[in-house]
């Protein structure tokens, strides 16, 4: 509503709120009245648009009313309550207005809304008794119904099915309206219309008495022409209406059964047939629910009040539009007669008026005939022969029937051209109208003509208990009752319509159309010859074509010049006639085309606006103008004020500034007195510090030479005891040195001999009793070491312990004894200041005096106190010293323990790193022995044992070859391995060289295997388990050269010679990357020999331990069974192998080709979609054209169209998924190429879009919008293992499409654009989209240009930054990811259980691939 607010008329797309803005300003400027017309076919919408209307001038002129309810608000309201009582349900409609109404607004000077009315006109009372299928009765009956169970309990209604008045049709039911909702809508409308909840009560106790009183059923009495209520359930019905309408239950049944003729000699009461008391009964209903309804009118308009003092309204009408059922009574002969009247009002108002207007200003104007409905009026109303006042003369004739009516029509009208007699009927007619031909069927028409109440009915409401129901029939005036003439409804409705026509007539009109699209009630449907029908059948037609030639706009030259004279003011201050005046400025202005009347312009369309747009220009400047002179007395009155007070404010800081000095200089003055004062007490501090520190001074040196002396003394004895240490140090360092090399020696023979009993073992084949016997012995001298090496460790334990208590206990002694020392120099040192204070305070010997004898007796006591003190001291320092000695000793005694501990442990971790090296070198002659053990079965088929031909035996340890003395710990060579039956060393060379061609044989072997497609044992390839399984039983990772690697590397080079074939890619894709993944947890560089001992013993120990395991293993497979052993059903336990450099280089070549695979996947999926992207960034013109009509009924084909090419990027996405999935590739490689060509797709598609501008359009961006649609479904389908975070690399294209298909981009500030709807996009890209932008589907413009400046200051301001200013994006081809995510990202595998192909299963040479038995 506040877009059409003061818009110009024609200026915004056609809406009801336009015209009503009209009608409103036209008010407001003028001060004369309006009026808008609503017409239209039932079921067109004018209702709707009735309210619409209402909305918006309550919009325009609303004010705040009584008891704070707002005029408007209960202008707004009355439509649902009218609604409710007045609209029903036909074929045509499903909210159809069976009743006219007027609605006025009357506004004060102010345009405010300050009351209203409303006029109703010819409510259908038939429809409340009879009812036809497929409609409905009145919505008050079902909503009432469907209250809550409380209120209907309190009125005793139920399902509608039950009521007689709303079951003769079997519609019940609206769909999509909630009559439960709409029962409290109305009570709302209620509240808000001002109708108190007292009368709420009563107005649906009424609607339920008519419920009730339809069911009242009649039978035949037992005298003749009599009835009687018929069973039960009508007397349960007839109760309850009698309780609802609070009246006497005998007295509703004699008047529903009973009629009183009075005649001047007597009073007669007669009975009613049954057929009689059904319409007594349904009159009755009739009547109560017309006077209910006129209640509700009369409360409405007293509720609003209405306004004496207004001057000016805006009237609205909403009445019923031309009907034609199959059948039509009364009823649409008044509607259709009401049609005839407001189409003979457009047609004065836009024909008649138009062309006499045009005479009677002598302008050139060509007259236009147009079809008048002047004789159709005249053949209704027209008095005395008009069929109304033929229908009052029949209702005033007791006797007149139907039929006679019908005749008397027939004769009446014979020869008239709009009246018809069908042929096979003698009591229809038919009536050609404007609209058509409608044919009536009289039967009904007498009796729904007469306007009058049975007396019996009036009498027993008028009675009733109820004050609402009493005051719906208030007893008429005897006076009036005998005096007034025959009155019909006919008459009545003639003459309300007539008031009706005055007030419109007294209005500037306003004219609403309205279509109704089809019959079947169902929206985007469209009947062109319908609707065309419509047009010309409601002047529509013709009005365009007299507007098209003729003169809308028409002022008189004083309103003209009252107006535009500001135009020319010189032509108004010259001495010209109005008319000249007129014309002079109508020149002026360069308009062509106008006539100048005799007393009025007449200006085609348009030119009133384009002179309203001039004289708007002059006043604007005229304003501006004034604001200019105003705004320059407002700036000099600010400034001449601001000076005085500029002035006043310097005058009162000078004086500020002078107190501010006198206060400084005071200050200064008393700063220096009391700066002389503090520098005199500072000096003489500094002078009695500094003698005190001197005097310090003197007594730390005297203090410093004693202590000087007593440390030398003490280093002189301390440098003696050194040198002792020492010299024992350097005598048991010589011995250690020479115990070394012995045993290092002796470790040097046992090597040789050890390796020498190797050899002999190499040819020991079957029996392992040996081994299992040094391996027994192994085991048990690791225990007994580790036992050694607790024991060990425990023992330094305790020996810290002692250390530590030992040491505090003397530490705590020497600090007992130097507290005891510096207490005896305290009081030596008194003693001494005592004794220096009594010689210097005794007076000086002048005189020979006698010698005291008791002060000499006190000397010699303290001199022997001092000596004796000075004897204690000594004592007490030949403690302390023997303290230091003893600790000194403890200390030497702790450094030995600490180093012979160092010594035992060195020696254990060499015992470890031994045991470490047998180990590995009982692994390599399991394997040897295995292979010798199969070659022998090979050339041997009886596979006779060799036990008989070698012996082994375990040479014990003794004294000489393995005990060290003085009790040190044992080193590792003290197990020595002795092989009877030593055998030469040339044996080895046959048996050697057998064992090479046999692994070359297994190589090519292998090598022929992998070449052909393996397939896959549940998820995981069988290629890359087969080739990890014997690359680590064959230990190629361990040797220095070899050539099975490079035949690998070969192989699959040559498999994937061809780029197009992404079957064979996915498949090497998935065998590389978990063949990657092995090699990642297994491989270690040489650099891990560096590990700490504590590590290198505990994985000796688990090796050790898995070996053990492997020999009691079935001899069968024992490199299986010590794989298995292993346990390589988990990768975390896969055994690290050190790599030498074919090892490591085979690994950075899979991984060379692991990136060169993905590489040509992802490229041939970007070459596969790269032209269809060409084909998404824009929409096809026809199929783009046929969506912007919108008419087409082949919008769904073309649609589909559209979507084609993204349909086939899907389509290849999918294939490409079906493909990795059915090879199993990594979902984290998935993952990464989806990711990566997203990124292409939002590249390609955002650059096309920023570099070609017909493709930064409105429809562009919804048919590109739609295709991304596909794509997000695309990835929802493919889960997030596969597509993962791939929808976001579309964030570029999908926020560019997101701007261009948003509307009212003019009211989008730059800061909304950049943080809201675009914050990935850079100034640069929303720059060139705002410029680029056109809408070639509705017309609207881009951002507003303050945006655009914006945007390009900021772009200047990057610029000078030396921002980059490039607005394309580039395409990322590198590898998104690096060995160690592969390891981390993929899962772990399984290569326990995978099955060897077919081609190596039966080859004895690869049984360490067989699964092992249990």
């Amino acid at each position: 509503m506040e877009q059409y607010k003061g818009a110009g008329f024609g200026e915004l797309s056609p809406h009801v709120f336009a015209v009503a803005d009209v009608a409103y300003r036209a008010m407001m400027n003028e001060g004369k009245s309006n009026s808008i017309l609503v017409s239209g076919e039932s079921g067109a919408g004018k209702t709707e648009t009735t309210k619409m209307l209402m909305r918006y001038l309550a919009y325009l002129g609303g004010r705040s009313g009584v008891e704070g309810r707002t005029v408007e608000q209960q202008v707004l309201e009355s439509n649902p309550v009218l609604e409710a009582f007045g609209n029903a349900k036909t074929v045509r409609n499903n909210n159809s207005s069976r009743f006219g109404k007027f609605v006025e607004i009357q506004f004060d000077k102010n345009g405010r809304i300050s009351g209203a009315a409303v006029r109703t006109y010819l409510l259908e009372r038939s429809r409340v008794c009879q009812i036809s299928n497929p409609e409905r009765n009145y919505h008050c009956f079902y909503l009432l119904c469907a209250a809550p169970p409380e209120v209907r309990d309190k009125f005793k209604l139920g399902d509608p099915k039950s009521f007689h008045y709303l079951n003769q049709s079997s519609c019940y039911a609206l769909d999509g309206v909630d009559d439960a909702q709409e029962y409290l809508a109305t009570i709302r409308a209620m509240d808000i219309v001002g109708i108190s909840e007292e009368e709420q009560e009563a107005i649906f106790s009424v609607v339920a008495a008519i419920l009730h009183l339809g069911n009242v059923e009649f039978a035949k009495g037992a005298e003749v022409d009599s009835s009687v209520i018929k069973d039960e359930k009508s007397r349960f019905h007839l109760n309850v209406t009698a309780e609802l309408l609070k009246c006497d239950v005998k007295s509703l049944e004699d008047a529903l059964i009973k009629r009183v003729m009075v005649t001047p000699e007597e009073i007669i009461t007669r009975t009613l047939d049954p057929v009689a008391a059904v319409g007594s009964r349904d009159a009755l209903a009739k009547t109560i629910y017309s006077r209910l309804f006129d209640w509700l009118v009369d409360k409405i308009n007293s509720s609003i009040g209405q306004d004496p003092n207004s001057k000016q309204l805006i009237g609205v009408l909403d009445i019923y539009g031309f009907e034609s059922f199959k059948f039509n009574s009364f009823e649409q002969f008044c509607i259709n007669f009401t049609n005839e009247k407001l189409q003979q009002h457009f047609n004065q108002h836009v024909f008649k008026m138009e062309q006499e207007e045009y005479t009677k200003e002598e302008i050139n104007w060509s007259y236009i005939e147009f079809v008048d409905n002047q004789d159709v009026l005249d053949l209704i109303e027209k008095k005395p022969g008009g069929i109304i006042a033929l229908l009052d003369e029949a209702c005033m004739f007791p006797k007149s029937t139907h039929e006679t009516f019908s005749q008397k029509l027939f004769q009446t009208f014979k020869n008239h051209k709009r009246f018809i007699k069908p042929k096979l009927s003698r009591t229809n007619f038919t009536i050609s109208h404007y609209a058509g031909e409608v044919t009536y069927q009289a039967d009904l028409f007498l009796d729904k003509n007469k306007d009058y109440v049975v007396a019996e009915h009036q009498d027993l409401l008028t009675a009733s208990k109820c004050s609402f129901v009493s005051s719906l029939f208030p007893p008429a005036p005897e006076e009036s009752s005998k005096s007034s003439k025959f009155s019909s409804i006919g008459t009545r409705f003639k003459q309300q319509l007539q008031s009706l026509m005055e007030t419109l007539n007294s209005t500037e009109p306003h004219y609403i159309r309205c279509v109704k699209p089809n019959s079947v009630l169902k929206p985007a449907i469209f009947e062109n010859a319908n609707i065309i029908q419509q047009l010309r059948c409601g002047g529509v037609l013709e009005a365009i074509r007299i507007s098209c030639a003729g003169y809308p706009t028409r002022r008189t030259f004083y309103e003209f010049l009252h107006r535009f004279g500001v135009l020319a003011p010189e032509i108004l201050e010259g001495n010209h006639d109005d008319k000249v005046a007129c014309q002079m400025i109508l020149d002026k202005m360069g308009l062509k085309g106008y006539q100048i009347g005799k007393t009025k312009v007449f200006l085609r369309a348009g030119q009133m606006a384009e002179l309203d747009a001039r004289r708007a220009e002059v006043l604007g400047n005229a304003a501006k103008i004034i604001q200019r002179q105003i705004r320059t007395y407002i700036a000099r009155k600010e400034f001449v004020a601001l000076r005085k007070a500029a002035i006043m404010m310097q005058s009162h800081w000078r004086g500020i500034l002078a107190c501010k000095l006198y206060e400084q200089l005071r200050r200064e003055a008393a700063a220096l007195k009391i700066q002389k004062n503090f520098r005199r007490h500072v000096a003489r501090d500094s002078y009695l510090t500094a003698r005190m520190s001197a005097i310090t001074l003197q007594t730390g040196l005297r203090a410093m030479t004693a202590r000087n002396e007593f440390r030398f003394r003490k280093q002189t004895k301390a440098a003696i005891i050194i040198q002792a240490t020492l010299r024992c140090h350097l005598a048991y360092a010589y011995y250690k040195s020479l115990q070394k090399a012995v045993i290092t020696t002796q470790c040097g023979w046992r090597r040789r001999v050890a390796r020498r009993e190797l050899r002999k073992l190499k040819m020991a084949a079957r029996e392992t009793g040996a081994l299992k016997e040094a391996k027994d012995k192994l085991e048990k001298r690791v225990e007994e070491l580790t036992w050694r090496l607790q024991l060990e460790k425990r023992l330094r334990t305790d020996l810290e312990e002692e250390k530590a208590q030992e040491i505090a206990k003397l530490q705590d002694a020497l600090h007992a004894m130097q507290l005891q020392v510096e207490e005896a120099n305290a009081r030596v040192i008194k003693e001494q200041e005592a004794a220096r204070k009594a010689i210097e305070e005794a007076p000086p010997v002048i005189k020979e005096t006698p010698v005291i004898v008791q002060d000499t007796e006190k000397v010699n006591s303290l001199t022997a106190e001092v000596e004796s003190l000075q004897a204690s001291l000594m004592s007490e320092r030949k403690a302390a010293e023997e303290a230091r000695n003893l600790c000194a000793d403890a200390e030497a005694r702790n450094a030995e323990l600490v180093k012979k501990f160092e010594d035992s442990e060195r020696k254990v971790e060499q015992l470890q790193e031994s045991v470490q090296r047998l180990e590995e070198k009982l692994a390599n002659s399991e394997s040897e022995i295995q292979v010798l053990r199969q070659q022998s079965l090979a050339m041997s088929p009886t596979g006779k044992s060799l036990s008989a031909r070698q012996r082994t035996m375990i040479i014990p340890r003794t004294p000489e070859n393995g005990n060290v003395t003085n009790g040190e710990t044992k080193t590792p060579s003290d197990t020595t391995l002795a092989i009877s039956n030593v055998r030469e060393p040339e044996s080895e060379e046959k048996p050697q060289k057998s064992l090479n061609e046999k692994q070359q044989e297994n190589q090519d072997l292998l090598i022929k295997c992998i070449s052909q497609n393996l397939g896959f044992s549940g998820s995981k390839p069988v290629a890359a388990c087969v080739i990890y399984k014997c690359l680590l039983h064959w230990r190629s990772f361990e040797v220095e050269r070899t050539t099975v690697f490079d035949r690998i590397i070969q192989t699959i080079a040559s498999s994937i010679e061809v780029p197009d074939n992404n079957d064979v890619l996915a498949y090497w894709l998935s065998n590389s990357a978990t063949l990657l993944l092995l090699l990642q947890h297994t491989l270690k560089a040489s650099g891990a020999a560096s590990l700490t001992p504590q590590r290198r013993r505990a994985a000796s120990a688990s090796l050790f331990g898995r070996m053990s395991q492997g020999l009691r293993a079935s001899p069968q497979s024992p490199g299986l069974s010590f794989l298995n052993g292993r346990g390589l059903s988990r990768l975390d336990d896969l055994r690290q192998v050190e790599a030498k450099y074919p090892a490591l280089l085979f690994k950075q070549q899979l991984t060379a080709f692991l990136e060169k695979i993905y590489g040509m996947m992802r490229d041939n999926l970007k070459k596969e979609i790269s032209p269809l992207l060409g084909l998404c960034i824009q929409a096809p013109r026809t199929s783009r054209a046929s969506l912007v009509k919108g008419r087409s009924q082949a919008n769904a084909v073309a649609q589909q169209a559209l979507i084609a090419h993204w349909q086939s990027i899907v389509k290849s996405l999918n294939r490409y998924l079906k493909i990795m999935k059915a090879n199993h590739v990594p979902p984290f490689l998935v993952h990464k190429v989806f990711t990566q060509i997203f990124s292409f797709i939002n590249v390609q598609l955002f650059n096309s879009l920023l570099l070609r501008r017909e493709c930064c359009s409105f429809s562009n961006g919804e048919y590109v919008k739609a295709g991304l649609a596909e794509l997000e479904q695309w990835c929802y389908e493919a889960t997030e293992e596969y597509a993962g975070s791939a929808w976001d690399e579309l964030k570029h294209i999908r926020q560019a499409v997101g701007f261009l298909v948003i509307h009212q981009k003019p009211k989008k500030t730059l800061n909304e654009i950049t943080k809201e709807l675009c914050p990935v996009l850079s100034i640069q890209q929303l720059y060139r989209i705002s410029t680029m932008y056109w809408d070639d589907k509705y017309g609207t413009h881009s951002v507003s240009s303050d945006v655009i400046a914006s945007m390009r200051t900021m772009m200047t301001e990057d610029s000078n930054n030396a921002v980059s200013s490039s607005f394309l994006l580039d395409d990322d081809s590198s590898i998104p990811f690096t060995v160690d995510e592969i390891s981390k990202s993929l899962k772990q595998v399984d290569i326990a259980d995978v099955d060897p192909p077919s081609l190596i299963r039966e080859n004895s040479g690869f049984g360490f691939l067989l699964p092992r038995s249990e």
